[in-house]
């Protein structure tokens, strides 16, 4: 089954955003980015809320890149939703930011983040992140299908 491929990336930085894009265009990940610039926006268009309610809500992202500081809800905060969300808890999300706090990184995996990533500055290094984030989580890593039932296993 052919469906649409698609990566929300949470940002509020309109450079990371550029050069998110960048990135992606240069490297191997063809998928639909969609970006969401505060938290509550990412959580609207995830649950199909607010300014998205038209949206589809099965179409789910493969993979969520979640900055930290994000002005309205900061992003533990849209984690610490999701998580406890039965329609979203399963989904990838990986932490794309620039903190270097050690409590950031054991607040995200302690509230079920899949993967931590410092932004690397350097576009080259940016580039290569990318590439590789791209290689994992859309092309070798496996999830279960959004919507099927709690206890399907």
């Amino acid at each position: 089954m052919n469906r649409r491929r698609l990566i929300l990336l949470v940002e509020d930085n309109p450079d990371d955003v550029v050069l998110t894009r960048r990135a992606f265009e240069r490297s191997s990940v063809s998928n639909e980015l969609f970006v969401a610039r505060t938290g509550e926006e990412s959580l609207d268009f995830l649950f199909a809320t607010g300014a998205h309610a038209g949206r589809d809500p099965g179409l789910m992202p493969d993979v969520v890149l979640l900055d930290l500081k994000l002005p309205k809800i900061q992003g533990l905060e849209v984690l610490r939703r999701l998580r406890a969300d039965s329609r979203t808890r399963r989904l990838p999300v990986v932490i794309l930011t620039s903190s270097t706090e050690e409590s950031d990184l054991i607040s995200t995996y302690d509230l079920g983040a899949n993967s931590f990533v410092r932004k690397p500055v350097d576009f080259e290094e940016f580039l290569a992140a990318a590439d590789q984030l791209g290689l994992y989580w859309l092309r070798l890593n496996e999830v279960p299908r959004f919507g099927t039932s709690e206890g399907a296993g």
